[in-house]
């Protein structure tokens, strides 16, 4: 069993619904959804070119996918995700818009959002304690993608590369692309398929605990947590602290 942090909402929320059918899996449920009709695209390729997001269900990575430490249980998670939900406020982030992502598409903040930005860094410090060490076979595998020497030591003591200074969040929605044409159709359907969605004021109240059964299995939404508190992800951050020379190291 493996757990993540990711940005989401409740099921019945535009977004999360506009994304769930995109990728064709509904991850509060498990069901397949049938995936909108893409002009010059075969519903086949559509969905051999979504497989991967498909799998890990419509998110934004907060706290990414972690096995828990041998002295955590999945009770003492919950508890934890409850408690953080109850002290952090909503936070509100400008628009989000359909972008290219190197080779990938993904939904994309269309500027910089301090509060967003502040709210992952505090899921990855705060979530930290919950975390197994990755086996040797995980640093492998993260490293054959060539990583800097800053996202190297992240990955060795946080489990994860782009967090912090190198944390640029999206809601990924495709396969990597090699063909540009391919790229092509699905930005412009994206873009008309999220427009009820994109280019506004997006109030952020909810943080999702997602679970994967075992390696390989489509990752399910566990629990939505409402955040209810009064302290704003950039005060939770500072009071906890900003990161000391030994968490970088």
């Amino acid at each position: 069993m493996r757990y993540a942090l990711y940005f989401a909402a409740d099921a019945d929320d535009r977004l999360m619904q506009l994304g769930n059918t995109w990728l064709g899996r509904d991850p509060y449920t498990g069901a397949a959804l049938p995936q909108p009709e893409l002009s010059g695209m075969t519903p086949a390729r559509f969905q051999e070119l979504t497989t991967d997001p498909r799998r890990y269900g419509f998110h934004g990575t907060l706290k990414a996918p972690f096995s828990l430490a041998v002295d955590q249980t999945e009770a003492g998670l919950l508890e934890a995700c409850a408690t953080f939900a109850a002290e952090i406020a909503p936070y509100e982030i400008d628009a989000l818009g359909v972008n290219r992502l190197g080779r990938f598409l993904a939904l994309t903040p269309e500027a910089e959002e301090p509060a967003l930005r502040a709210f992952a860094s505090l899921c990855v410090r705060r979530f930290e304690p919950f975390r197994a060490p990755l086996s040797d076979a995980d640093l492998e595998r993260r490293r054959k993608s060539g990583l800097s020497e800053i996202h190297d030591t992240y990955l060795v003591r946080w489990g994860y590369p782009y967090i912090f200074d190198e944390f640029r969040f999206h809601l990924t929605l495709s396969n990597k692309l090699e063909d540009d044409t391919d790229m092509e159709r699905l930005t412009n359907a994206a873009r008309d398929h999220f427009s009820d969605v994109t280019g506004r004021k997006r109030l952020c109240r909810h943080v999702a605990l997602y679970t994967e059964a075992e390696r390989g299995a489509p990752f399910e939404v566990h629990t939505v947590f409402e955040l209810t508190g009064n302290t704003a992800p950039a005060d939770a951050l500072s009071q906890s602290g900003h990161l000391s020379q030994e968490e970088t190291a």
